[in-house]
């Protein structure tokens, strides 16, 4: 694997810093306009071609209401290439770039193209679907490639001057004007980033994923990712992801991570309303109020319970899961965060551990063999881990599916099922869930969890 050198992370991440800005002062000022600015940043900002062989099956079934889930594998398995387009920023001179997941995660071979038409490929060191961040490395790249410094995405305000720089529609590399239109956006973006978000007015349209999100000292605050359109074009609100978030994705990538981890709270909450602050003895509403809390959670060690309310991360106020969870990622695992929150009508500040979340009881996962009832199904058991990757609830336990197989999606399983029993016999692990399957007929009835609800399945082999 590729890593990052420690002299290319020190100068990014010393380099994140608060900028001092200001309005034009003159008409000289503004008939300047940004383009010494432009000229300086956008050698830093590169186009990204990426495709990917996937294999899929042209089916008679297909907008079949019925069959086209029943006979999803039917057909011949043809291998196709999916094209994506995208923009990407250079964060270290020795080729070191950040871009979103959705451009360049599962790709088989990416292509880097420079301002100035210079090509390299490059591979991903770390990514993550839920973040919609990666980080990758130009192979043979030189020592001294153009990069953007990072700045402090804490420091910015509502109201700053900002340019979109990126490659929308594969026209070429374009630039954008416009300002910060809000902050602490969480849960706002379409597709698969899940967080928090800088909202902007500069217009991010399709290909312009992955592009600076720059202020005027040519700083970059912000990965453009999404836009909340209701016709496919920019209406005005966009999508950026923090460098604050950024900073930590190669704080992993440095230390040789393939997939990003974050820190594990093992609760559910609800955002505090205004008649819950009122309950609560609150001037106003904010916060996060407990409703539960997992076993081994970090949260219950150091003394919280359901009803107390978070009020803030290290100092900067949360009103979601999500704010939550982006604070304790940017503070970093291994570290501790200071939670202020509202305990017994007190507030307080209690120091907690920054921790993945643990891998106990171990996954034992098992692939079944041709003698199982449904061969090549793949199971896990449930941990914590588990718990956090598939987003079950926090008193899941037994045993997941982690990909039906072939025969399994027939019979209508899907991947996150839990599966409580086969043939009337509990599967509270994978080794009995592995004997049950081995042991049943050709009549089977599966007991499976999905969503809440419990199914039955019912069929013969």
């Amino acid at each position: 694997m590729i890593r990052l050198t420690l002299a290319a992370l020190s100068l990014a991440l010393a380099s994140v810093v608060a900028a001092d800005t200001k309005v034009p002062t003159s008409q000289l000022e503004i008939q300047l306009g940004f383009a010494p600015l432009v000229k300086e940043a956008a050698p830093a900002v590169v186009n990204i071609y990426a495709k990917r062989v996937v294999e899929t099956r042209q089916s008679p079934f297909q907008g079949d209401p019925f069959f086209q889930n029943l006979f999803r594998d039917f057909g011949t398995a043809r291998p196709q290439v999916q094209n994506s387009l995208g923009s990407g920023v250079i964060l270290s001179g020795d080729g070191i770039v950040v871009s979103n997941y959705h451009v360049v995660g599962m790709a088989t071979d990416i292509r880097v193209v420079l301002n100035d038409r210079r090509e390299f490929a490059a591979r991903v060191l770390l990514g993550d679907q839920q973040s919609d961040l990666a980080i990758l490395q130009l192979i043979d790249a030189p020592r001294d490639m153009p990069h953007l410094t990072l700045r402090d995405s804490d420091t910015v305000n509502v109201g700053e001057l900002v340019l979109a720089i990126g490659n929308p529609f594969g026209v070429g590399q374009t630039v954008s004007s416009g300002i910060v239109s809000g902050l602490a956006r969480s849960g706002t973006a379409a597709g698969a980033g899940q967080g928090y978000f800088l909202q902007t007015d500069a217009p991010i349209n399709p290909g312009n994923s992955g592009g600076a999100l720059i202020d005027i000292n040519g700083d970059l605050i912000g990965i453009n990712t999404r836009i909340l359109t209701r016709s496919g074009g920019s209406n005005g609100i966009g999508f950026a992801i923090p460098t604050n978030l950024v900073a930590q994705f190669m704080t992993q990538a440095a230390a040789g991570n393939d997939s990003f981890m974050r820190p594990w709270a093992g609760a559910s909450g609800q955002s505090v309303d205004a008649d819950m602050a009122e309950s609560l003895g609150m001037d106003r509403p904010g916060g996060i109020m407990i409703s539960g809390l997992h076993e081994a959670s970090p949260l219950r060690t150091v003394g919280l319970a359901p009803g107390d309310v978070i009020l803030a991360v290290d100092g900067q106020p949360v009103n979601t899961g999500s704010e939550m969870i982006f604070r304790m990622s940017v503070a970093g695992l291994g570290s501790e965060a200071d939670l202020t929150v509202l305990q017994n009508g007190q507030e307080k500040i209690l120091s907690v551990a920054l921790t993945p979340p643990p891998e106990v009881p171990a996954r034992d996962t098992v692939t079944t063999g041709r003698r199982s009832a449904i061969p090549e199904m793949t199971l896990s058991n449930i941990n914590p881990a588990v718990i956090a990757e598939a987003r079950l609830p926090l008193g899941a336990t037994g045993v997941i599916v982690q990909d039906p197989g072939q025969i399994g999606g027939r019979v209508g399983l899907r991947r996150g099922d839990i599966l409580r029993a086969v043939n009337g016999d509990e599967t509270p692990d994978t080794k009995s869930a592995e004997r049950a399957l081995r042991k049943a007929g050709s009549r089977i009835t599966l007991a499976v969890e999905r969503g809440g609800q419990q199914i039955l399945m019912r069929f013969r082999l």
